[in-house]
């Protein structure tokens, strides 16, 4: 299922998808468009674009995350700013791979963000995910992942569940961190999380209207 025109406009006009690359775990060199990890988020940005869906992918200065300088932080709160500061109605999803669902986590507590999708997180040991109660969020992680933990993903979403909040990981079998094998399962998925979420969001709008 892809989101379409019709639903993009049935849903919510004021959705905007924001895109956040991967990254290294440890790098201050500058992040260049051609780098693998912004160019392997690129088929996802361009896939919401033709199904009418705003779409705005992050650039980092670089390439690292870098220990408690959390690099890639800064760059896309900035990026998040920009879409508010422009239209202050703004409802945003976060699709973040890898580094980039460690970004997400960090950022999914702001009002503008109505739900996350974690592309095979980075999530060591401590990661908080600062997800609201009224924050969906879907964790899509390739069984064969070997760069990060299909395991600790799982375990992160179980404890949120726990606490009550809106989470669900989904296994994808067989399929490694870079989401080359089963490529049409990521996409399909993918689109079906955001579509779901915007159902969400323009459902509780009809509810405030009422």
């Amino acid at each position: 299922m892809t989101p379409n025109r019709r639903q993009q406009q049935d849903g919510d006009q004021h959705l905007v998808v924001l895109v956040l690359p991967g990254g290294k775990v440890s790098s201050h060199r500058p992040a260049r468009a051609w780098h693998l990890s912004n160019l392997r988020m690129r088929p996802f940005t361009a896939q919401l674009r033709r199904s009418g869906v705003r779409a705005v992918q992050a650039r980092y200065r670089v390439r690292g995350w870098n220990g408690a300088e959390r690099s890639p932080v800064a760059d896309a709160r900035a990026a998040l700013d920009v879409i508010t500061k422009r239209n202050a109605q703004a409802r945003v999803i976060l699709l973040g791979h890898s580094m980039g669902g460690r970004v997400a986590a960090e950022l999914c507590g702001d009002p503008a963000v109505v739900g996350v999708v974690a592309l095979a997180p980075w999530w060591p040991d401590g990661t908080s995910v600062n997800l609201r109660s009224d924050t969906p969020l879907v964790v899509l992680h390739g069984t064969a992942d070997s760069w990060t933990d299909p395991a600790a993903s799982r375990r992160k979403v179980d404890e949120l569940q726990k606490s009550g909040k809106c989470a669900e990981w989904i296994g994808i079998d067989g399929a490694g961190h870079f989401m080359l094998r089963r490529a049409a399962t990521w996409h399909r998925l993918v689109a079906d999380a955001i579509v779901r979420m915007s159902r969400g969001v323009a459902a509780t709008k009809m509810g405030e209207r009422r």
